[in-house]
């Protein structure tokens, strides 16, 4: 990395950006003549300004970005190639590697012997990037010593004896110094970091009559990960409750917040949940990567009738497109997916989210705020007013919801939109008992997308194996005996961590209405007849679809029959 050094001196940099006035300036550089200290530093001891502020300006003059060590999570084997001798030495902290560059959190990004000694001792070309003082410092106590497994960490955070309370003495106070251990804040982070490296979407951290029990949701099923003693769960919770900017000290009522970490260069959004339970809060985070997110129609899954049919019907003009599943079962990826597919620069594409997930370029996302009037139908009415072309809706929760819904895709816009029911067909059913009228809903309808996600088989040691005929029967699949075709099944592997399954796909249903399905929407017939006549127009139902996933290679049939059994 070249470093070009801004023409303007420090001191300028922060008297031009309002942190500094011409007479503090004036001060500073008299004490700093006088104690030969630099202008940053007694600029800080004069409490002008503050370190952050003093890293900014520096990042500004040498055209290198701020990082905020205490929002960032090092990835571990990245620290192991600096010794912690020369992190203390050198005032450093090496934060991530990323195609033979190693990024650097540096006091001074240009200490030239500093860059050079590093890049001696990993090998790396070093490129730095600018902290403070105090974040420098509190890193390298933190991060080194993470020595070993998760749980080496769990069992060492667990012994120090200085963070147990004793009943009565769970001050506010008392809370805040607790969660500023090291041995706690190493001990969140090596957590939070573990996740993020296996995939997790969800900790649970849960209190139990004599353990602390931290299960990690992976593809959709909880597995336990660790188990601490009891005396930690003031800290651990304390440790998450400033991280997501909650009261501390309340314990009685349930609390919902977040933060934004870095963990190995990626951005991970927390959604924090904490619940009182007889033996203490239960705290879930929902992890958010925002940098795994690939809106690719084609990674949704591996049936070509599916995907033929998305993309058939995104490119019409207008009607309202909903997606109906049960939570978690991937419906915002799907809508996203969706939209990405709409998100040219000749269109104007909004959104009504709760909460808004993730960003995308070009869209302009509303934040529903029931505290200050911003309801899905209130932020609707006025986007309408936007002239958009595509709106996206989180989630469609009532009637004057879907009313302006209808009113919207009828009126030249297409509305992309989530609703929770069983299947496809079923969401026809759920309209009308909303109190919607059988015409509207009738004209309005351009295809309704039932989907489940089911976990994809581990591509490493997948075998092929001929299933029971039972098995196959209780799908509702038949085969001639001679001509069953090759599934497979899960083997487990170190790839996977021997569950035989690495990742998520999904599995969907589409229901193209035509005129005769119309017909029978506004003659309220019931849902089996509507689904008796999509069938026969070629309609194939999620559990079918499943079926033809798994024939794929990409799942299991086991897979496919708990995802949809109870549904069909």
């Amino acid at each position: 990395m070249i470093i070009t050094k801004n023409k303007q001196r420090l001191g300028d940099i922060l008297v031009d950006n309002g942190l500094l006035t011409t007479v503090q300036l004036e001060e500073a550089l008299r004490v700093g003549k006088r104690t030969r200290e630099r202008i940053g530093k007694v600029v800080v001891n004069l409490g002008y300004a503050t370190e952050e502020d003093i890293a900014t300006a520096l990042g500004i003059q040498f055209g290198i970005p701020y990082i905020m060590l205490t929002k960032s999570i090092a990835d571990t084997e990245v620290l192991k190639l600096v010794p912690e001798t020369a992190a203390r030495k050198y005032n450093l902290v090496p934060v991530t590697l990323e195609d033979d560059v190693l990024k650097v959190a540096m006091l001074d990004p240009i200490d030239v012997v500093a860059i050079d000694a590093i890049n001696e001792i990993t090998g790396y070309h070093v490129e730095p990037l600018v902290s403070t003082e105090t974040e420098i410092a509190k890193a390298i106590n933190q991060y080194y010593g993470m020595e070993g497994t998760f749980e080496d960490m769990v069992a060492k955070a667990a012994d120090n004896a200085d963070i147990e309370l004793m009943p009565g003495e769970e001050t506010s106070d008392k809370l805040h110094k607790i969660a500023g251990e090291t041995s706690v804040v190493q001990l969140v982070n090596m957590m939070i970091s573990r996740a993020v490296m296996d995939g997790v979407s969800d900790i649970h951290i849960e209190p139990d009559e004599d353990t602390l029990r931290v299960r990690f949701r992976i593809d959709g099923v909880l597995m336990e990960s660790a188990n601490l003693k009891m005396k930690m769960h003031p800290a651990v919770i304390s440790r998450l409750k400033v991280l997501g900017d909650l009261d501390i000290a309340e314990k009685r009522l349930p609390q919902d917040g977040r933060f934004v970490i870095k963990v190995a260069s990626r951005d991970i959004d927390v959604r924090l949940s904490t619940l009182p339970t007889i033996f203490g809060e239960k705290v879930v985070m929902r992890l958010l990567d925002k940098g795994k997110m690939i809106l690719d129609i084609e990674r949704l899954t591996p049936v070509p009738e599916t995907l033929d049919a998305l993309k058939e019907v995104v490119k019409r003009p207008h009607g309202m497109i909903l997606l109906t599943g049960p939570t978690g079962s991937g419906k915002t990826t799907t809508a996203y997916t969706l939209l990405s597919m709409l998100n040219t620069m000749d269109k104007n594409l909004v959104t009504v989210e709760d909460p808004v997930e993730y960003h995308l370029k070009r869209v302009n996302q509303v934040h529903v705020n029931p505290k200050v009037g911003i309801t899905f139908a209130s932020a609707l009415r006025h986007i309408l007013r936007q002239d958009p072309d595509v709106v996206l809706i989180g989630e469609i929760r009532d009637k004057e919801t879907a009313e302006i819904a209808i009113h919207a895709a009828l009126t030249g816009h297409v509305v992309i939109s989530t609703i929770h029911t069983n299947d496809a067909v079923g969401t026809v059913s759920r309209l009308l008992n909303m109190g919607i009228e059988p015409y509207l809903v009738s004209s309005s309808l351009s295809c309704i997308v039932g989907q489940r996600l089911v976990r994809k088989l581990c591509e490493s040691c997948k075998q092929e194996y001929t299933p029971e005929p039972e098995l196959l029967n209780e799908l509702g699949v038949r085969f001639p005996v001679d001509k069953v075709p090759k599934f497979y099944k899960e083997a487990g592997c170190t790839e996977c961590k021997g569950t035989g399954f690495k990742g998520r796909i999904g599995i969907y249903e589409v229901l193209l209405p035509d005129d005769t399905i119309r017909a029978s929407i506004v003659a309220l017939k019931d849902s089996s007849v509507i689904s008796d006549l999509a069938r026969k127009r070629g309609f194939k139902p999620m559990r079918i679809q499943g079926v033809k996933t798994a024939m794929t290679g990409k799942t299991t049939l086991e897979e496919v029959l708990n995802a949809t059994q109870i549904f069909e």
